[in-house]
């Protein structure tokens, strides 16, 4: 009985699950792997086994919100015929629901975390996997069809997209909507405009976002 409860304990998974529930419960993170393992009843070379240190452990936590958004990307067969721009739609739908799923535990370690640098090194992992999929929707982009974009170079829309994500992450932060639905809104408008100024259309719809973002500003 205590093999089977320490195997199943040690899966990261599972190790990630503990972690984030004695975050909200605690409202800070363990003094110590050795005291996080003892509560858990968790031998400490199996949480070696895994992550290096909790800062390892929160940067796997914001890697698995990817990886499991990725996941369910992958499970809608309608999803590789999309075109990138509503590629990009579904991601960002998708992942901020996984984000919702977690709500309480993201706003604590990032609106309660008074170190601004140690919030950002959280993200570093998920930052590589955001631009490597921005780079992927760029180069796609250009192979389609044959735009004139010399000035958004793959890394450069890469880069684009992630800081696109920021925005979405910090105004979903502060989002009271019911259904969080001014973040749909916000979604939709950015990777629209995105998509607009790649093809080079009108800038109509920047002033729109423009006036949506001044509106969210005001309210």
């Amino acid at each position: 009985m205590t093999a089977k409860a320490s195997t199943a304990k040690s899966t990261p998974d599972a190790i990630i699950s503990r972690f984030m529930n004695y975050v909200l419960e605690h409202g800070e993170i363990p003094v110590s792997v050795y005291k996080f393992c003892k509560e858990n009843k968790i031998k400490e070379e199996e949480f070696y086994a895994f992550f290096g240190s909790f800062q390892g452990l929160e940067k796997a936590i914001w890697n698995t919100f990817y990886t499991k958004t990725e996941s369910l990307l992958q499970k809608n067969k309608a999803y590789e015929q999309y075109d990138n721009r509503e590629k990009l739609l579904t991601f960002f739908y998708t992942f901020f629901e996984m984000l919702t799923l977690n709500r309480s535990y993201v706003l604590l370690v990032l609106e309660g975390n008074k170190d601004r640098l140690n919030s950002l090194q959280q993200l570093s992992g998920l930052r590589r996997h955001i631009r490597a999929f921005g780079k992927m929707l760029a180069e796609d982009r250009n192979s389609e069809r044959q735009y004139q974009i010399s000035k958004f170079t793959p890394g450069l829309i890469a880069e684009g997209v992630w800081v696109q994500f920021l925005f979405l992450l910090k105004f979903w932060m502060n989002d009271s909507s019911a259904g969080f639905e001014r973040t749909d809104v916000a979604i939709e408008k950015s990777v629209n405009t995105v998509f607009e100024v790649f093809d080079r259309a009108p800038f109509d719809s920047i002033i729109d976002f423009g006036k949506f973002l001044y509106g969210e500003r005001m309210s």
